[in-house]
C-alpha cells in the first residue's frame, strides 16, 4: 500500500467513488437485465485475454447452441463458465463476511475452481499442453514477460502474507485502494499454471459487489477492456524498481503502485457513472416505446406499441404475468393481443419456460440500441449484422 502522505489524494477519490457507487446499488435491477450485465463482463473479460468471443456467439452459446468449430466452441463454453461462475462467486461471497473471507488462499482457489471446474477436460490443455486443475496452485516455475514469478514452493507463504495484510485494511474507502492494490499482487504471485488474469479480475469484482458498491449493475470489468493496454501497462510498472530517494522507501516503485491505483479507482468511477447515465429509469418508457415502434413500423414484425403498458410494468417490477393479465393490460381485442404476445416472444422482447407458461421482461441483443444504447456497442454491432 502507498504511504499514508500518498494515499490522502487516493482516498478522497475512493470517497466519492464510493459515493457514487453506493447510490447506483440501489437501483433496482431486472433479471434480464442481471444477465444480460454478467454475458458483458464475460464478454470483456475474453477479450483481455485475448479469446475473443463475440456477443451473439455467447448469446447462442446460452442457449447450449455451440459452434461446430472446436476453437470458438471452448471460447463459447469459457464465456458460459464465467457468467455462471460469477453469480455463484456473487451468490457465495456476499457482504461484510464474504468481502473478509474473500481475502484468503482458500478463497482465491475456489475462484479458479468455480470457474475451469465447469469445463470438459479437453477445454483444460494449456498451450504448452500442460493440463489445467481447478482450484490447484501451480507446481513449476514461470516466467510471464519479465517477470520471474515467486518459486512455487513458497506460493502458501506468500498468499497468506496476501490475505492477511491486505485483508487487515478495514477502513472505509482505504478498502478500495487496498482491493486494487491486491489486484496487481495477486497477478505477481501468478498462483496458478492458467487463468491467473481472469482469478484476479473475478477477485476485484466479487470483493466490490460484497463490500456493496456494484448491485450488479456495473463492474470494471468493461472499463479494463476498453483500456486492455494501460491495464497491462500500469499493471507491470506498479512492480518497477525504485525511481530516486523520493519515490517511497522500499525496492518498488511508490508511484507507479499509486498510478495504478488511480487507474483502478478512475476505472470505477468511469462505470459508475455511465451506468448512472444509463438506467435514467425515467425515461426508460420512452426507450420502450421507440424499439416497439421501430419493430411495427419499421421491421413489420407483428409487435404493437399497445403493449408498451404492460411491457414495462414487467421491466419495473422484474416478475412475471399470466399471459392473461399481458393481453388484458394491452387493452387490445383478444385475437389481436394474442397476434401481438406471439410477436414479443417470437423476437425475444418476453421470455417465457413454456408454451402457456407466465411470461416476463427479455433483453435481445437487437433490442439493447433502444433500451440502453452504447451500454455494449460490439453487441449491437452484431445484432445488425444478424438482422
Amino acid at each position: 500500500m502507498p504511504s499514508e502522505r500518498q494515499q490522502e489524494p487516493l482516498l478522497a477519490r475512493a470517497h466519492d467513488l464510493a459515493r457514487a457507487a453506493v447510490s447506483l446499488s440501489s437501483q433496482p435491477i431486472t433479471p434480464a437485465l442481471r444477465q444480460l450485465l454478467r454475458g458483458m463482463n464475460s464478454y470483456y473479460t475474453n477479450r483481455i485475454e485475448g479469446q475473443h468471443t463475440r456477443p451473439r456467439e455467447i448469446e447462442q452459446a446460452l442457449r447450449r447452441d455451440f459452434s461446430s468449430d472446436r476453437d470458438l466452441a471452448a471460447r463459447q463454453r469459457l464465456a458460459v463458465a464465467h457468467i455462471e461462475a460469477e453469480a455463484a462467486i456473487e451468490q457465495r461471497f456476499a457482504g461484510d463476511a464474504g468481502a473478509e473471507q474473500l481475502y484468503s488462499a482458500a478463497a482465491v482457489a475456489d475462484l479458479h475452481r468455480e470457474l475451469f471446474a465447469r469445463l470438459p477436460a479437453d477445454d483444460l490443455r494449456t498451450a504448452e499442453g500442460v493440463t489445467l486443475v481447478p482450484g490447484q496452485w501451480r507446481g513449476r516455475d514461470v516466467q510471464v514477460g519479465a517477470h520471474v514469478a515467486p518459486v512455487h514452493s513458497s506460493l502458501p507463504a506468500f498468499l497468506q502474507r496476501w490475505a492477511s495484510f491486505y485483508g487487515g485494511v478495514r477502513r472505509g474507502e482505504a478498502s478500495l485502494l487496498a482491493l486494487a492494490a491486491a489486484h496487481q499482487r495477486l497477478g505477481w504471485i501468478h498462483p496458478f499454471v492458467d487463468g491467473n488474469g481472469r482469478v484476479m479480475r473475478l477477485h476485484t469484482h466479487a470483493m466490490l459487489h460484497a463490500l456493496g458498491y456494484t448491485g450488479g449493475l456495473w463492474s470494471p470489468l468493461r472499463g479494463f477492456a476498453r483500456s486492455t493496454d494501460r491495464y497491462y501497462a500500469l499493471l507491470a510498472d506498479a512492480d518497477s524498481a525504485r525511481r530516486g530517494d523520493l519515490d517511497g522507501r522500499g525496492n518498488l516503485s511508490e508511484q507507479a503502485l499509486v498510478a495504478w491505483i488511480e487507474y483502478v479507482l478512475e476505472v470505477c468511477q468511469d462505470q459508475v457513472n455511465f451506468m448512472a447515465r444509463l438506467l435514467d429509469l425515467s425515461s426508460m418508457e420512452r426507450r420502450l416505446a421507440a424499439c416497439l415502434t421501430h419493430e411495427e413500423q419499421i421491421l413489420k414484425s407483428g409487435v404493437r406499441r399497445e403493449v408498451l403498458r404492460p411491457l414495462h410494468y414487467l421491466f419495473l417490477t422484474g416478475g412475471e404475468l399470466e399471459r392473461g393479465e399481458f393481453k388484458t393490460m394491452t387493452g387490445l381485442g383478444d385475437r389481436t393481443a394474442v397476434s401481438a404476445l406471439s410477436a414479443l416472444l417470437r423476437r425475444g422482447l418476453l421470455s417465457s419456460d413454456s408454451p402457456q407458461g407466465k411470461v416476463r421482461f427479455a433483453m435481445p441483443l437487437h433490442a439493447l440500441r433502444f433500451y440502453f444504447p452504447a451500454l455494449w456497442p460490439e453487441a449491437e454491432a452484431d445484432a445488425d449484422e444478424f438482422a
